[in-house]
Order: C-alpha cells, then sequence, then structure tokens
C-alpha cells in the first residue's frame, strides 16, 4: 500500500515567489503530465483557502465546475472516454476540438485551469490571480517547449473555450457569485420546538443562517435533485426516547472526550475562516491520492471531475434537506432540557443540524475515491500540520493516519460529534446520503467498459 507525507503548500510556494523547482543546481525541474494535473489541484486549493468570504457551499460548487474543466478540456484526446456534455443537467454541448486538426492536450488543459480558476473564483485577490498566471506560464513554458507553435496556440485556445463554456454554463445554476449572498436577513424560518436556533457560542458572528436557499441551486446531475428527502427521528423530549437520546448521548460523550478525539473534532473543523473547507479537504486528499498512485493524465482529469461534481451536489442536496426541517443543533437541546449554559467543545456553525454537511461531504468523497481506487488505502493526512496549536482546547494539529478511504469518512463524520455539534443520527444519514450521491456520479458513462 502506498504511503505519503505530503506537503500540501510546496507547488504554490514555488510559484508565489517565482522560482521553477530544480532538481539539482542548473536544471529546470521537468513536471510529469501527472505532476501538471495534480499542481492545478493544488493551486485550486490554495485559492480557495486564501479567498474571503468563502464558505463550504462556495468552495464546493468551485471545485464541481474547476474539476469538470479539467475533464472536458482533454477527454476527446481519449477516445474511450465520454464527454459530460448530455449527461450533466441543462449541459446539452460543450466545444468540440476541429476535425483532423492536431491538439495538445495537456496545453489544453492548462489554459483552461488557469482561465475556470480566474473565472469561478473572479472575488479572489490580484495576487491569487498572479498565481494562476505564474503557474500556467511555468507549465506552458515546457509544453511549448515540446509541440509545434501552432499545435500549441490552437490547443490553448480549444482549453480555454471549454472553460469559458462551463463558465457560462455555471452562472444559471443560482449560485454564481454566492459569497455575496452568504446570508439572507429578511428570511424567516419556522421557530418553536425542535427548530434550530441561533447559538451563544457560535463559528460564525452573524445569527443568521448560511445560504438557506443553496437547496435550490441546479445539481449537477438532475437525478441527484430526486433523491428523497431522509426522514428525522420525530420530536419527542421524553427522557429514553429516540429524539432524546441521540442528544444525551452528545451530552455523556463531552463529559470524556479523550484527546485523540479533540485532535480528530479539530482536524475536521476545516472552518472556512482557517482552512480550505470540507469540500477542499476532500480535494486535497484526491489530490494526494493522485500523487501517490501516479495515473495517466485523463484518470486524474476523471478523478478530479467526479470529486468536484459529486461534492457540489452533496452541499446542494444536504443544504436543501437541512433547510426543510430546519432541525435544531445538540446545543439547543441540551440547553433547554439537560443543563442550561452547556456549551459545545466545538462552536456550532451557522445552519440547521440535520442531516451532517461533514458525513453528506465525507460519504460523498470516499464513494468517489473507492470506486476510482479501491478501499484499501494507507496514508497520512498532513493538511494541518503547521496549524498554531489550540490553546483554548489543549490541541496541536498532528499528521493523522488512515488505512482506507471509508476509514476517513467515519472519523470526519465523528469528529462533529466530538465537538457537540451532531447526533450520531446525523452522521449515519449524512453519510448514506453521501455515498448515495457519489453513486449516481460513478454510474455516469464516464468511459466504455
Amino acid at each position: 500500500m502506498e504511503r505519503f507525507n505530503h506537503h500540501f503548500f510546496r507547488l504554490c510556494s514555488i510559484v508565489a515567489i517565482g522560482l521553477v523547482c530544480g532538481c539539482s543546481a542548473g536544471k529546470e525541474k521537468i513536471f510529469t503530465p501527472q505532476e501538471m494535473a495534480t499542481g492545478w489541484g493544488e493551486l485550486s486549493i490554495y485559492i480557495t483557502k486564501n479567498t474571503p468570504a468563502n464558505s463550504p457551499t462556495y468552495a464546493s460548487r468551485c471545485f464541481g465546475y474547476i474539476g469538470l474543466t479539467m475533464y472536458e478540456s482533454i477527454v476527446h484526446g481519449y477516445p474511450s472516454y465520454h464527454s459530460m456534455a448530455g449527461q450533466l443537467n441543462e449541459l446539452e454541448a460543450l466545444p468540440l476540438p476541429e476535425n483532423g486538426a492536431e491538439y495538445d492536450w495537456l496545453a489544453a488543459l492548462n489554459a483552461g485551469q488557469a482561465l475556470i480558476i480566474k473565472r469561478i473564483y473572479n472575488q479572489t485577490s490580484d495576487e491569487n490571480k498572479l498565481k494562476v498566471d505564474s503557474l500556467e506560464a511555468l507549465f506552458f513554458d515546457q509544453i511549448s517547449g515540446e509541440v509545434d507553435a501552432e499545435v500549441a496556440e490552437r490547443s490553448v485556445a480549444y482549453g480555454r473555450e471549454i472553460a469559458e463554456a462551463i463558465f457560462e454554463w455555471s452562472k444559471t445554476d443560482g449560485g454564481h457569485r454566492g459569497y455575496l449572498k452568504n446570508f439572507d436577513k429578511n428570511l424567516k424560518l419556522p421557530t418553536g420546538e425542535g427548530r434550530w436556533e441561533p447559538p451563544l457560542y457560535a463559528q460564525s458572528i452573524s445569527h443568521y443562517p448560511l445560504h438557506p436557499h443553496w437547496g435550490d441551486n441546479r445539481t449537477f446531475l438532475e437525478k441527484n435533485s430526486r433523491i428523497p428527502t431522509p426522514e428525522l427521528i420525530p420530536h419527542d423530549t421524553t427522557p429514553g426516547s429516540p429524539y432524546y437520546t441521540q442528544f444525551m448521548e452528545v451530552y455523556e460523550k463531552d463529559k470524556e472526550l479523550t484527546q485523540e478525539e479533540k485532535e480528530a473534532a479539530l482536524w475536521w473543523g476545516d472552518d472556512p475562516a482557517d482552512t480550505f473547507t470540507p469540500p477542499g479537504h476532500s480535494y486535497y486528499i484526491a489530490t494526494a491520492v493522485l500523487k501517490a498512485k501516479n495515473p495517466d493524465l485523463i484518470k486524474c482529469a476523471e478523478t478530479y471531475a467526479k470529486m468536484g461534481i459529486a461534492v457540489a451536489d452533496a452541499f446542494i442536496e444536504c443544504w436543501k434537506w437541512k433547510y426543510e426541517h430546519v432541525s435544531e443543533r445538540p446545543s439547543s437541546f441540551i440547553n433547554h432540557h439537560v443543563e442550561p449554559g452547556w456549551v459545545s467543545f466545538w462552536p456550532d456553525p451557522p445552519f440547521p443540524a440535520f442531516p451532517s454537511g461533514h458525513a453528506t461531504n465525507a460519504g460523498t468523497a470516499a464513494t468517489i475515491l473507492i470506486y476510482q481506487f479501491g478501499e484499501r488505502f494507507s496514508f497520512t493526512d498532513s493538511s494541518h500540520v503547521g496549524r498554531k496549536r489550540d490553546e483554548l482546547r489543549d490541541v496541536d494539529f498532528k499528521p493523522r493516519q488512515y488505512d482506507s478511504f471509508w476509514q476517513v469518512a467515519e472519523e470526519t463524520a465523528n469528529s462533529r460529534f466530538y465537538g457537540g455539534i451532531h447526533s450520531h443520527y446525523d452522521n449515519e444519514i449524512g453519510l448514506t446520503e453521501g455515498a448515495r450521491i457519489a453513486e449516481n456520479v460513478n454510474t455516469l458513462i464516464w468511459k466504455n467498459e
């Protein structure tokens, strides 16, 4: 089994300081096609982390379009693979390469990634856009030295044409520039017993719920929009009832948290104010797997496309269900019925509980990676190594070891239980429904069997 210890910002740092990575003094680094694909994956994650007003919902959408663009920019260079045009929701057609003309697909990928990132994250800083330009120039310098100038020019134009077409399609999904409308101050949610209420101890300074209309957005797969809303445990404050018991489990766990459980709670918190968000963590893991497995270029692009599309749909569906139920967090129930003044280990995020967004995202991501690479995969997640110690909670950010993709999903879900912000039921349903969303993505016609 492959093992890796991945330093996330390596390539981004190279670009940021304007250096070309060298194998030894006087020799320029020669990037493989796989390294170019994962280089763009890494920079996408970096931009996500370093763009203000981002959110897990908006980031998931960005990864969907960025991953799809990578795939569509090269798919016609691989006869056994199929475009997603005609398979995705309202994506009837995409530009086709010129019949009989020669293309360099790596040049198309490189140009397409640069353009879609700047389009989809148009609100990011000029400094970040320069990083995108620098990486594009770094890779193109190598590519252009190996192909005819006319072929390179045609390929770059095609990659940009694909990116522009996908971006135009993205503008009609309901989430375009969603960072400008994170909170709806005029929204009136149902109130009363069992309903979500703004917490006193919160992850956000806003007491308005995040993206309450996100579930109205167009899904990448029409089939995913038709998944039935999962059922909530019936409200019942009677001690011993299933509803009461799920919150008592949270309350009792909070009294006996181990150091390992505290570390898991913080590792998977992925607060958008400090990290690359939960969908960014999934894209990070996909990148790390690709670096370890080193498959051919089309498999890299297919993996990014599947991951991006799946987590984007996972957040749309999860958010739809959250605002259909508007269910309370453990903090509300415990404060009203068990212990007034109780505070969870991790602060509440600003939206209803059921089902868990982290668990839904994690079940989706694991199902994609299992389909692509098999269940067993031993690796070390070092994504948060180097973060400042959390003195309040007495937790350091240490590398975490896993032996399978589903183990990652389960720990991600459990981390929200350890944090005191989700019940086991929130997490179980999230994992199950996330896996269902991913299965629908996996069963699209990606290639000839």
